[in-house]
């Protein structure tokens, strides 16, 4: 080994991504190895690579005793104090033991251990990259699939879809491009285990921080999702700004932004609502489209009685119960929806006003979150 050999690690350090370090000490430690099985050496051997001339040096550790029992371990004081007279009993000695043929031997040894090492580190290094990318978006394409799996490339390694992640509107085959959500990143001998999402809450708020500029620079926050994916979607948002308008950002010009998330999943319907303090508001706001009359909260039993319009009251309540079971999840409340009509029979709408009182109603429609 000599300086070509640094120039040509300092080479492969930069094109793999990985510290030069980490490659000298794995050389290193391959020396070791092969110099023990070749050489029949003590294990008290030491290599040291040069990091500029690249030269190679073998060293025996030996300790300083006063009457040596095994040569390979240990060093007399006297023989000790011949090569420095400052050696005490309990101290190391370092003497070099480099065989003359030592690198061609030690070389081919060390060649597949070496390969190991460098395929180890290339793993961290992408482990930690796609790791600190969790509940990222990725661009991806379908390289292939089986019974459970979509497997998707992702340029530096490869991403895992599995079916039970992908939307109901998902259609992909072999070579088609794919946005998707990274739901977690495993470490596993074979490199990190990428496994990505389509149905996860997190693609939606990411395509939104992806759309709308006041959402990525923290003006409009997104406070609360719920998502039957592939179907319908609600999302509450929040302005810090009282002059900008959280709904009308997300929604964009003649709703270009909010089409643009539809677009990207395949015409699932999105809802984006207002976000409240106030329990009342928000569950009124959550059941948008339909316009709501009146809510009543019931804090001990975190309940939400709510009154539509007659005409809105499949609206409200939504294709088998969709609008509101989105509703419930959105906020956390339980709602329970009944028109104007059946509010008037059961004499809601006049305790409400005379005595601001509680009644029970039935659980027809009550949603959980």
């Amino acid at each position: 080994m000599n300086a070509e050999f640094i120039e040509a690690l300092n080479q492969l350090a930069k094109e793999k991504g990985i510290d030069k370090e980490i490659l000298l000490e794995a050389i290193e430690a391959a020396l070791i190895s092969g110099y023990k099985r070749n050489f029949n050496s003590a294990p008290n051997a030491r290599v040291d690579i040069h990091r500029e001339l690249g030269t190679v040096r073998v060293f025996a550790r030996k300790e300083v005793v006063e009457s040596p029992t095994d040569s390979r371990l240990e060093i007399s004081l006297e023989a000790a104090r011949d090569m420095n007279p400052n050696y005490q009993v309990g101290d190391v000695v370092e003497i070099e033991v480099t065989p003359r043929d030592f690198g061609r031997i030690a070389a081919q040894t060390a060649k597949q251990v070496v390969t190991q090492r460098i395929r180890e580190a290339e793993r961290t290094v992408l482990y930690g990259k796609f790791a600190d990318k969790e509940e990222e978006i990725v661009n991806g394409i379908i390289q292939r699939q089986d019974a459970r799996n979509f497997y998707v490339n992702l340029g530096e390694t490869e991403a895992v879809l599995p079916h039970t992640e992908v939307m109901p509107t998902d259609q992909f085959k072999q070579g088609d491009r794919v946005r998707a959500f990274i739901a977690r990143v495993e470490r596993t001998t074979k490199g990190p285990q990428i496994v990505l999402s389509r149905i996860h809450p997190g693609l939606l708020k990411r395509l939104f921080e992806l759309e709308v500029p006041e959402i990525f620079e923290g003006i409009v926050e997104i406070r609360a999702i719920s998502r039957e994916a592939g179907y319908r979607s609600k999302i509450a948002v929040h302005s810090r700004n009282p002059e900008v308008d959280p709904v009308g950002a997300c929604v964009g010009s003649r709703g270009s932004r909010v089409q643009a998330v539809v677009n990207e999943l395949h015409g699932e319907k999105i809802d984006i609502v207002k976000w409240s303090e106030d329990p009342a508001e928000f569950v009124a706001n959550s059941l948008a489209p339909a316009k709501v009359l009146d809510v009543q909260i019931i804090e001990e039993e975190k309940v939400a009685r709510t009154i539509v319009p007659d005409y809105q009251l499949s609206l409200a309540i939504g294709k088998e119960g969709q609008n509101a079971r989105l509703a419930a999840k959105l906020t956390g409340w339980k709602i329970d929806i009944k028109s104007e009509q059946q509010a008037s029979d059961i004499g809601l709408f006049s305790e409400l006003d005379e005595e601001e009182s509680v009644v029970t109603l039935s659980d027809d429609w009550l949603t959980e979150p």
